[in-house]
This record gives structure tokens, sequence and C-alpha cells, in this order.
């Protein structure tokens, strides 16, 4: 009798040490790897267009272990813009930053009391990263004159000065990239809160034939950037633990322009630089996820990989198409632009604890998202006041539908162009593109003010129904009046814009 009491003791000692064991590690908050690549457009990844001519095996592969979202856009065609949105929850426009992008030596758009989900989960026990390029701007030490523009002749940079309020005084414990674009000077590494050596006015690029002096360190060169960010994305990776969590922000730098593939790259693709370019990001990829999963990090950590914007037309998209490939896959438009190849982008979700494997969503979502999704996902509530445009996805990872009080998305062109898509119409408050494709704003003097189409019918937006449905303009426009005046679009504390007006017919000024 005593012995078969022992044992019974035993046995429900062992399952509730068994069950206290699944509860900690369900518990467990998980590990978010985020890869932004730079202009990488829809098409550009065979597994959302399988008749792409870009081999991309490592998103594919990626994808065929989670999950794909068919319609998930950036808050803007462009790419500061996107970024902000990204790091704060917040639409772009709701700062002084109505339109274009920053440069190189700009100071930081987010401001110094913003919360971003890198300082909410670092607040939360997360180590936080940021490895890449960070175009947000930031604050710069200067001998004389604060230089203005992207390439000022007179930089009057202190390289030996500190930097302040860049990446780790925005929630990063560390970062390790460079300030701005490879297109942007100054061209050199930064750590932390230094520079990575020193500078030295020289010839850098040609721009219409034209020699342009740029500040660079000796030891940086464009081609090697992308290799240098996976490298040191998997050096992080390798110096993580099981005790905390990690959050790494990685932002490529490809394949934007210049398009510099690494010599074992070029020809890969046999549809040029552009195409061998997509191919080694798509390879950089795969190394990183290789280094998770080699460190047993695999099963808990959520990876994302998506792109800032739509592909650029640097990218020669009219040379591509004749060689069969779809840069925007159905959709119109590229970088820069409001129709849907400006801002709806691959975004791949793999988190195998948690995610099904080859699973899709159709849900409509923005790279806004990200901060109430960590917030959802961690149990952690976001203060008052911050993330006023970001809501959770979580619920579509786990293959339900999405429910908030989203009512639609605000898209938002280069030249401040805005759109509105609510359902399966989207309003265009522009007469051409809003951006660089043809036909441009300029092109498009006698076309109707405004552009309305079903997204569901007509993807390409080729057919203007605004003369068909006035009733739906009206209710679009009164709509998206509604949210760019209240501040936020998400439910919370009353929330203002940083700019006075916020001017929404560009087309007519």
């Amino acid at each position: 009798m005593k012995t078969t009491l022992k044992v019974s003791l035993f046995i429900i000692f062992l399952a509730l040490a068994n069950f206290y064991s699944y509860s900690q590690k369900d518990n467990t908050k998980p590990n978010v790897v985020y890869i932004l690549t730079d202009d990488l457009g829809y098409g550009d990844v065979k597994y959302l267009n399988p008749d792409g001519k870009i081999e991309t095996p490592q998103m594919d592969r990626l994808a065929s272990q989670g999950m794909i979202f068919t319609d998930a856009h950036t808050s803007s065609s462009v790419c500061t813009p996107s970024r902000y949105s990204i790091i704060t929850g917040r639409y772009n426009w709701r700062t002084n930053l109505q339109k274009g992008v920053l440069f190189g030596y700009s100071p930081p758009l987010i401001e110094e009391n913003r919360l971003t989900v890198a300082s909410f989960l670092q607040d939360r026990g997360y180590n936080t990263a940021c490895i890449g390029k960070w175009h947000l701007g930031m604050d710069l030490l200067f001998n004389g004159t604060i230089p203005k523009g992207r390439n000022p002749k007179e930089p009057n940079v202190d390289w030996n000065g500190i930097i302040r309020n860049g990446p780790i005084d925005r929630g990063f414990d560390t970062f390790y990239g460079i300030s701005a674009s490879l297109d942007m000077p100054p061209y050199i590494y930064i750590e932390d809160n230094k520079f990575v050596g020193e500078c030295e006015i020289v010839p850098y690029r040609k721009i219409r034939g034209r020699v342009v002096m740029s500040p660079k360190n000796p030891d940086f060169n464009a081609i090697d950037v992308l290799p240098e960010i996976g490298r040191k994305t998997i050096e992080y990776i390798k110096k993580q633990d099981d005790k905390k969590p990690f959050f790494a922000y990685v932002a490529f730098t490809s394949p934007h322009t210049p398009i510099l593939p690494s010599k074992e790259w070029q020809g890969k693709s046999e549809l040029g630089k552009y195409g061998d370019f997509v191919m080694q990001t798509d390879d950089v990829i795969g190394q990183i996820v290789s280094a998770i999963d080699e460190m047993g990090f695999g099963e808990n950590t959520i990876i994302i990989v998506t792109s800032d914007n739509g592909c650029s037309k640097a990218a020669g998209i009219t040379e591509l198409a004749k060689k069969g490939h779809q840069v925007s896959k159905q959709y119109r438009g590229s970088k820069a632009d409001l129709w849907d190849g400006g801002h709806r982008v691959p975004f791949i979700v793999r988190w195998p604890k948690e995610v099904s494997s080859g699973s899709v969503s159709n849900e409509v979502i923005c790279l806004t998202d990200l901060f109430s999704t960590m917030s959802d996902i961690t149990g952690e509530k976001i203060p008052s006041g911050f993330a006023e445009d970001s809501f959770s996805f979580l619920p579509a990872l786990k293959g339900k539908p999405l429910v908030s009080s989203r009512k639609g998305i605000i898209h938002h062109s280069i030249s401040g162009h805005f759109a509105y898509r609510q359902g399966k119409w989207k309003l265009l408050l522009a007469k051409g593109s809003g951006g660089w494709t043809s036909p441009t704003e300029k092109e498009s003097v006698n076309m109707p003010k405004v552009q309305l189409y079903d997204i569901k019918n007509d993807p390409a937006e080729k057919i203007n129904l605004y003369q068909e449905h006035p009733e739906i303009v009206k209710e679009l426009l009164t709509e998206l009046e509604s949210e760019v005046y209240a501040g936020r679009t998400s439910k919370g504390q009353e929330s203002k814009n940083d700019v006075n007006e916020i001017v929404l017919w560009k087309s007519e000024k």
C-alpha cells in the first residue's frame, strides 16, 4: 500500500513538474528578428510571384515554413517615412516630414520622448539591436555650419564626436550600420554612438556624368555593406542565450541603389545587376535564418522579412519586364507611387511555435502594426499616447480573422499625396501616380482630380470608378479626413499631429 502511494505521489510530482516546465516554456517571450529589405518589390519574391524570373530559395523556404501575407503595406512608398512608422507605430505624415526622405546628415525624425517598439521591448527585458541602415536622422557633432542637403560641399563633421539621438537613444542597446542610404554620404560605419574611423573627401560616384566628391572612410566599400550587415547580425545572434529574449532590427541596404552585387553573385540571375542583387539579398537572409536555427532559437523566434517600399525604377523595371519579370507582379506602379506597386510589399513571418507552416493570410496589414503586435504577443500594454496607428496582427498569425477598430489604411507617396484603402475600395487624391511612374502629376494635368478603384476586381488599378460611385468617394474622403486630423487611428488617449496643417490635396498646390 505504501509502495503504491509512493508511486502515485511520484507520478503526480512528475506530472506537476512537467506541467510547470511546459508552462514556463510556453510563457517564454519570443525573440524577434525583423529583416527589412530596401526597395524589394512584391513580385521579386518567387513564392509570391511564381512567374517571376528571380530565384529566391531562402525567402521561399521561410514562407513555406511560416506564413505569407498577401496584402501587407508600408505606410509610405519611400524609405525614411516607412522606417519611422515601423519603429514608432505611427503614420509618418503626422511628423514634420510631409514629403521626401531624410539625408545622411539630417537631425532625428523620432523625437526624444517618443516610445519606440525597441524601447518598449527594452523596458520589458529584451536585448535590442539595430544593424544596418538607420535613415531616421541623428545629431552628429559639427565643426561650424550644420550642412544641408544630400551632399553638401563642406559637411564639417567631427568624426571623433559623440553621435546623439540615434538608435541607441531610441531604445537599442547596440547599433552597427550607416546613417542613411548607400547613395547618401557620409560613407562610414557607425558603432553605437561613434564613427568607426574618419572620412576623407574623395571622388565617390558619378551622377549624370559628373564626379561627386563625398566623405568616405578608406576602409568603407559599398559593395561590402550587405555582407557586413549579414555578418554583424549573425555575430549578434551568436552572442545571445536563452536567459533574455532579443529583438534585432536588421535593415538591409539592398537591393537599393547603388546596385552592387558581390563578385560571386554577378551574372547569377541572367537578368542583370538587379536580379543578381536580389539573389544575394535572399542568400544573406538565409545565412541569418541558419544562424538562428543553429543556436537553437528557431522554435520561439519570430522572423519577419519585408520591404520598406516597392521596387525602384533604378532597377530597370521596363527591361526586366521585357525579360518576363514583373517587379510588382500584377500591381500597378513601383517605389514612390500611390498605386499598390509603391507600397504593397512581401511580408513573411516564421514562428514555428505558433504559426502553421505554409499558411497564407489575406488580411490587410500595415508596417505600423509591429508595435501593437509585440504588445499583444508579450502581454504588455503600450503606455497611453503612443503607437497611435498600430494594430495587432497576432490573431492572423494563429489563423484567425482580424477584428479591430481599424477602418482603413492610409497610403502616402514621395510627394506627400494621400490615398485611402477600405475593404475593396481605394481612393487616391492624385491625378496620376503621385510618384515617379508615368503618368506623374505633372503629366496628368487634364486627368480627374481623384481615382477610385475596386482593388478586388481590378488589382492593376486600371479602371477609375470615381464617376460611377460618387457616394463611395465621399464616404472614403470623409473617413480619410477624420483619421488624418484626429491624430490617431487606434483607440486611446487623444493625440495631435506634430504639424498644425496637413495638406490633403497636394495636386492643387
